[in-house]
This record gives C-alpha cells, structure tokens and sequence, in this order.
C-alpha cells in the first residue's frame, strides 16, 4: 500500500502548530527532532538562534498509524520560507460528532470559508483555515 502524508512547514511555530494538532486530533508524537540535535557537520552548519526550531516531526492522526501529520520549521540558512497556498488537507471523519469537534477546533482562531453542513452529494462538509494558516476540509460520508 502506498500513502500521502502531508508535510507542514513552519517559520518558527512548528511546535506551537503541532501541539495544536495534537490537541484536535489526539495521539502522541512518533518524532520530534530539533536542529540543535543534529550532529556536528563542516558541511551543515547551524546557528544557535535556529538551535530550538522543528527539524522534523511527526504525529499519527488515526488509530491504525497510517496517515501521519509531518512538519517542520524552515531554517533561513538553507533558503526562503516557502509559502504554499494551493494545499488543502482533507479529513475524514468516522462520524458527524467527530466532523463537528475536529472542525470546530481546527477553526478556532482561524476562518470559516464553507461551515460544515450536509451537501448534495451526500456529505457532511466544511472548509476552514486554521490559526496557522493551514487550510483545510472536513467531512463525513453520511452514506458509510
């Protein structure tokens, strides 16, 4: 079986973010590695002001582990902070109650573009933004 699993990148708030994350979703952290933690390279060389930024971290956001959260803190050393704005990450929800908290956590503090509710064909559906910028979807197939 082959997966998608979506790479988030921060400007210095990937905790922050994920910690977040994992309040909406539940689970624990599978990695949580820093920049400090890397080891000494002539090559790769890491000023101490970005020591404590996200190098890579990862959080399951289902029961089975097979959808994984990633993420990490953009390191001004290694080039711009990429700015994605055409990425949207689409939940699914096992049932409309699940649909209703995830979305309304992940959108607090953030913006409603399509509030959830049943659609023609046959979903329960929302769009949002969250606090960090992230946009995304949440759904429930009312037909499962």
């Amino acid at each position: 079986m082959s997966l998608i699993n979506p790479y988030l990148t921060f400007n210095g708030n990937c905790q922050e973010a994920f910690n977040f994350y994992k309040s909406v979703f539940g689970g624990e952290f599978i990695t949580i590695q820093k920049y400090k933690d890397m080891p000494p390279s002539e090559d790769l060389k890491i000023d101490t002001k970005f020591g404590d930024r996200i190098m890579h971290i990862s959080l399951p956001i289902n029961k089975e582990k097979e959808n994984i959260l990633m993420g990490c803190d953009s390191n001004p050393e290694y080039g711009e902070v990429p700015v994605v704005s055409n990425i949207t990450l689409s939940f699914s929800a096992d049932s409309k109650s699940i649909a209703d908290k995830v979305f309304s956590s992940l959108s607090e503090g953030g913006k409603v573009s399509m509030p959830l509710a049943d659609t023609f064909w046959g979903s329960y559906f929302g769009m949002c933004e969250d606090k960090f910028g992230t946009s995304w979807m949440v759904s429930f197939d009312k037909s499962k």
